[in-house]
């Protein structure tokens, strides 16, 4: 899971060597944090939020086959 958010947000950044994403679980849980430059935090969001919805879809739909949840939250 994280690889795919890695992946996806390297790919979005012009900055992607300050992509870093932890990862941690609790129980049936996975946590991720993105973060990313603030210079970059616009292209992660998207406008309206769209991209952070679209990214945040994917990843849910990735977990869904494993019976988990997810929370993915993105900062600076």
């Amino acid at each position: 899971m994280k690889a795919l958010v890695e992946h996806i947000a390297k790919s979005l950044v012009d900055e992607p060597q300050a992509v870093k994403v932890e990862e941690h679980q609790e129980e049936q849980t996975v946590y991720l944090r993105l973060t990313v430059h603030p210079d970059d935090m616009g292209k992660v969001i998207g406008k309206n939020g769209r991209t952070a919805k679209a990214l945040r879809s994917v990843v849910y739909a990735a977990v869904n086959r494993t019976g988990k949840k997810v929370k993915l939250d993105i900062v600076e």
